[in-house]
């Protein structure tokens, strides 16, 4: 079946220009030609967009599909059969919202992705890295103080799979791999969720990080790293890691290193935010809650460093539980030290560029896949992308209108 989106403004995401009156021809899940002028005469169904805008499907580059909770240690306790339905939930979310592909650094696996591919529950295309490579007592071990062992069977699910030392650590990535992981995760910081560490504790040494690395690189992966401060994203950085998240605590020393390495940073300021605001309403343990003020207030002026050096940062939430429904917030958050055209990059050919993807997805152009959205105003214009559900019209995955 061919689909024809008739008289659209297509954005030209790259070039920051709207190209006006044109066609777009769908078969197959491409974009097989877009026309200018006259709409073709072909047998296909024909959907009018009437002026409206087309960009391309949305990426988020940091979820946790499986994270239907707030409370991150609940998920090993739960049966994993009931986390894919809570999962099926959060993804379908996800699509109704415009993502179109996300990349999971922590929890889901080939079973969820397969199951997206496969058609049997809607939800945006899953890049997923397995489980995150944490040290013990990392951000990825969330035993309190007074337990000494977890069940570590594989299907149980969690967001981080203990391993220590560089035997280990090569071992549980090339584990990772072997499951079909699209990149490794490690958390080289400390985090929030997590019931044992500081936020400001470096994890891993600079060998175990190098060698997880070299795994990586060996399979043609990259390499992602949960870390806040300056001094664990140049310990990241230095040793190889392509993509920096978080990065709240970040310097103008740092920037300038992750820039001379051709690093990406992908700030989740939506999640600190959401956290701060309804973090224990949600379900989100109480006794971590004053980790959150200590990156709040910081986020903002990392994504300033970055857009101002010139590093590429994508598009990244981090949320868990009900916060999912925030997923659109980012931009608003943003929207003050980065300007529209930048932004509707990182969640498009910037985040697609990080994944590896940037042939097939993250613009609007003839023989990429037809993963579309279709707003009432223009993206370019200051003030539409902070308010993008109430500009959206449509989203297309695969070119089949989503519902």
């Amino acid at each position: 079946m061919i689909t024809i989106l008739e008289n659209a403004n297509v954005v030209d995401v790259e070039a920051g220009v709207i190209l006006a009156d044109r066609h777009l021809i769908l078969e197959k899940g491409i974009i097989k030609e877009i026309v200018e002028g006259k709409v073709p005469f072909l047998a296909a169904h024909r959907i009018p967009v009437d002026g409206g805008f087309v960009i391309p499907g949305l990426i988020d580059a940091h979820v946790h599909v499986t994270a239907y909770t707030a409370n991150l240690g609940e998920l090993p306790r739960q049966s994993p059969m009931y986390v894919a339905a809570r999962t099926a939930q959060v993804l379908k979310g996800m699509l109704s919202r415009g993502f179109t592909t996300v990349r999971d650094v922590g929890g889901a696996d080939f079973g969820i992705a397969q199951a997206v591919e496969e058609g049997l529950f809607p939800g945006p295309r899953v890049l997923y890295g397995g489980k995150a490579l944490s040290a013990s007592g990392g951000h990825g071990d969330h035993r309190s103080m007074g337990v000494d062992r977890t069940d570590e069977t594989y299907a149980q699910v969690s967001l981080g799979r203990r391993c220590d030392g560089i035997d280990a650590v090569r071992l549980a990535a090339r584990d990772e791999i072997r499951r079909g992981a699209h990149h490794i995760k490690i958390m080289a910081n400390g985090g929030i969720s997590s019931p044992t560490d500081r936020i400001t504790s470096d994890q891993y040494s600079e060998a175990e990080i190098a060698a997880i690395v070299d795994e990586a690189n060996m399979a043609d992966l990259y390499v992602v790293s949960h870390t806040y401060t300056a001094r664990s994203v140049a310990r990241a950085v230095r040793n190889g890691v392509r993509s920096i998240e978080h990065g709240n605590l970040l310097d103008e020393e740092t920037v300038a290193l992750m820039k001379e390495a051709g690093s990406y940073l992908t700030p989740t300021l939506s999640c600190f935010r959401a956290l701060a605001e309804v973090g224990a309403e949600s379900g989100f343990p109480r006794d971590r809650m004053d980790k959150i003020q200590l990156v709040l207030d910081s986020g903002i002026r990392a994504v300033e460093l970055a857009h101002r050096a010139g590093v590429p940062m994508a598009y990244g939430t981090d949320l868990i539980g009900p916060m999912h429904e925030r997923q659109l917030h980012e931009f608003a958050l943003r929207a003050d030290v980065v300007p529209p055209a930048d932004l509707l990059r990182a969640a498009t050919s910037t985040a697609a560029k990080l994944v590896r993807l940037e042939k097939e997805i993250g613009d609007v152009r003839e023989n990429y896949r037809a993963d579309l959205n279709v707003l009432s105003a223009n993206p370019l214009d200051k003030g539409v992308l902070e308010s993008f559900a109430s500009h959206h019209r449509l989203v297309i995955k695969g070119g089949i209108v989503q519902n």
